[in-house]
């Protein structure tokens, strides 16, 4: 975090802080989906699979390409952290920290995750979000952010005095992937990585830049909807942190589970195809 300074200013101190930003990475030209043609498909949306995961766990699931998953809140306020694979490569998986930098740190509606190196191509389009309407709130905080990585045993073991705590969200999908894919958990665990904070609420303090957590606006009714541009595998832990609306990787926040619906549509939207892999050539300018 910034500490209070220490240094004294220069005398340009303010002309440098009123430079313009850059924006890092201009998306004029980054290839967007037709997203018209995929809310076009919503109203023949046919449910193939329901699945239930119980509070504090984790659970996989499979969603064909040109299909739909929705993750619902049913019976309380909930958040969750969610993996995405390639079904059929899971060294294929979602990259938040370049999803952050493409689409921003809270996904809405039209954002897309983007896979990891060496692939980096959309595997998922949010299509709906029925908490699109909170927005960004006074403290700066917003929903379905891709800023944290996910609560986990190491971190916990650093704060608490070498507590051993194994219900948090790494370790629930380390837990369910090892199982689903038939994996020991050392190498399950090189497969997990940083997440989507389905439904949590969050942001960064204004004074110290400190990554923040609030109560989660999610009440049963709700739901974030994707699209399937590839194959995925889902993996998804329902945060033991409950609304997160004081604290994760607990045994005393309330928690509540949450539901998986895989949505068959009637047809594909028009015009569409899987994305290929990532047109680079990986040389990195080495000859020979």
């Amino acid at each position: 975090m910034k500490p209070a300074p220490f240094t004294m200013a220069p005398a340009d101190a303010a002309q440098r802080q009123a430079i313009a930003p850059v924006i890092c990475y201009p998306v004029d030209t980054l290839p967007r989906p037709d997203l018209a043609s995929y809310i076009a498909l919503r109203d023949s949306l046919e449910t193939v699979e329901r699945l239930v995961i119980p509070a504090r766990e984790a659970a996989c699931w499979k969603v064909p390409a040109g299909h739909f998953f929705r993750i619902h809140c049913t019976k309380g306020p909930q958040v969750a952290d969610l993996n995405l694979f390639n079904a059929n490569n899971l060294s294929e998986r979602f990259y938040s920290g370049k999803t952050r930098a493409l689409c921003g740190t809270h996904l809405g509606r039209g954002d897309q995750m983007f896979t990891s190196f060496p692939y980096l191509r959309p595997m998922a389009t949010i299509t709906h979000d029925t908490l699109d309407w909170y927005g960004f709130d006074s403290f700066g905080g917003a929903v379905h952010d891709v800023i944290g990585t996910r609560c986990d045993p190491y971190t916990h073991n650093l704060l608490s005095e070498g507590g051993q705590y194994h219900h948090c969200c790494h370790s629930n999908l380390v837990r369910a992937l090892a199982s689903y894919a038939q994996l020991p958990a050392t190498e399950a665990e090189k497969l997990v990585h940083d997440v989507l904070n389905v439904f949590m609420c969050t942001g960064f303090t204004r004074d110290t830049g400190q990554y923040f957590m609030k109560a989660s606006p999610v009440r049963p009714g709700d739901y974030l909807e994707f699209f399937a541009e590839i194959d995925l595998l889902g993996c998804m832990s329902v945060c033991p942190g409950g609304d997160c609306s004081a604290s994760h990787s607990s045994d005393v926040a309330t928690c509540h589970p949450l539901e998986i619906e895989v949505l068959r549509p009637a047809a594909l939207p028009e015009g569409w195809k899987s994305p290929a892999l990532n047109g680079y050539d990986g040389s990195h300018g080495i000859k020979g």
